[in-house]
């Protein structure tokens, strides 16, 4: 049988060449940052490279990539802080670029998250352009680059290196290739607990697949293809119409006409994430919830958002730090209200599973809620609808709000990374 991959997204010549004013774009706010950066921590007495990448969790990331784990820090209250918690994708690759260069374990994790953040750019844009056309894909991209925590990227952390795996492989989904969306959506898995999204975004595509299938199957839906038939129940367009967010889900490919393929990804996709719990968990002694003692540990889980709601609340308490406060509620009703436009314009399915969960893994997590921003920004489809608005304007006036922001990102990011706290 024909694999529905290749004829429903066969290979398209010149893709980096399309993708290129978004990379270089990105490139241009990125070397923005780490120069305002560099400046920044010169006059302040402090190395900006060591901030980047031997500082907070890139510093675990190391000790990884160098001690392997086992290691772990007892607070004097109790707690117990174990490199458990750190999944090992970025520190086998740390280890790996030390392995087979001069470079050290921090050196290794700058490289990689620096290629990382290139691809998870070029990711963004394939998702965007597919959908809405090549204009909002530089726009989505250049929108993801200046996120307020955007210097993150640029860091030894893992961030960027997830997000290049979540973006190609909703992608890899949007366009019929399941056993790359799966096989991505794996390695996903073993960088960060949220690869937990990118496998409901995966599964959740394939199981709209399979329904479509099997209801295409049924009588009534033998009766309606006894008409003209329609392309789009076998090849899913090349993008909605530029402008319009809708994704109709018979222009998917379904499942149940591709083979086995289809299940391979799906059977691929959780092993990632499962697998490194599961070890966790029998590393400890402690089974399958052992990794979430490992989290308790840094006195973290999943409360629904009721500490974060207590944290928010707390800012209102004394006027010095209503300003904070009113910036916290604010900032979350943007993410909701971001979340509902993309419902709105029915993004296509696996996007809002995964921005979806990423969102609610965010929010609801119980603790260091000066993370929670950092946490959100491989959410970039919530940037989509804001693209699309960008990208209908005039080229000066984007470029003009596009060049603000990126200063803004650069200055923030400088003086947040200076700061006594973990981003």
């Amino acid at each position: 049988m024909t694999d529905l991959a290749t004829r429903a997204a066969p290979a398209r010549p010149g893709a980096l060449r399309r993708a290129a004013p978004a990379l270089l774009g990105y490139a241009a706010v990125r070397a923005l940052g780490l120069v305002v950066l560099a400046l920044w921590s010169a006059a302040r007495d402090k190395s900006a490279y060591t901030l980047l990448t031997a500082r907070w969790d890139a510093l675990w990331y190391t000790r990884v990539a160098e001690l392997g784990y086992g290691y772990e820090v007892r607070l004097p209250n109790g707690d117990v802080h174990s490199n458990l918690a750190f999944f090992p994708l970025l520190p086998w690759l740390e280890r790996l670029v030390a392995a087979v260069s001069p470079l050290s374990y921090a050196d290794g994790g700058f490289l990689v998250s620096l290629l990382a953040s290139l691809a998870a750019a070029w990711g963004v844009f394939a998702v965007a352009e597919h959908l809405h056309g090549r204009r909002a894909g530089v726009c989505a991209v250049l929108l993801w680059a200046v996120l307020p925590v955007g210097v993150v990227q640029s860091m030894a952390y893992s961030e960027s290196l997830f997000t290049a795996l979540a973006a190609w492989s909703l992608y890899a989904v949007l366009t019929g290739r399941w056993v790359t969306a799966g096989a991505l959506a794996l390695l996903a898995g073993l960088t960060r607990p949220v690869g937990l999204a990118v496998v409901a975004a995966v599964w959740a595509a394939g199981i709209a697949s399979f329904v479509r299938s099997r209801s295409a199957a049924t009588p009534h839906g033998a009766r309606g293809a006894a008409r003209a038939p329609d392309p789009a129940d076998a090849v899913p367009a090349r993008r909605a119409p530029a402008g319009d967010g809708a994704w109709d889900g018979r222009r998917a490919p379904l499942l149940g006409r591709a083979g086995a393929r289809p299940v391979l990804g799906l059977l691929l996709a959780p092993l990632g994430v499962a697998g490194y719990v599961l070890w966790v968990g029998h590393r400890t002694g402690k089974g399958p919830l052992g990794y979430l003692d490992v989290q308790a540990g840094w006195r973290n889980g999943f409360d629904g958002g009721h500490a974060f709601a207590r944290f928010v609340a707390g800012k209102f308490t004394s006027l010095p730090s209503v300003p904070a406060g009113l910036g916290l509620v604010l900032g979350v009703a943007l993410v909701v209200w971001l979340y509902a436009v993309c419902v709105r314009r029915r993004q296509p399915l696996p996007l809002l599973v995964y921005a979806g969960a990423v969102t609610a893994l965010a929010l609801c997590a119980s603790s260091y809620f000066g993370s929670k921003p950092r946490l959100l920004m491989p959410a970039f489809p919530l940037l989509l609808p804001l693209a699309l608005g960008l990208a209908r304007w005039r080229a000066p006036r984007s470029a003009l709000v596009v060049g603000v922001l990126a200063v803004a990102s650069a200055v923030y990011g400088a003086v947040w990374l200076n700061g006594s706290g973990p981003p």
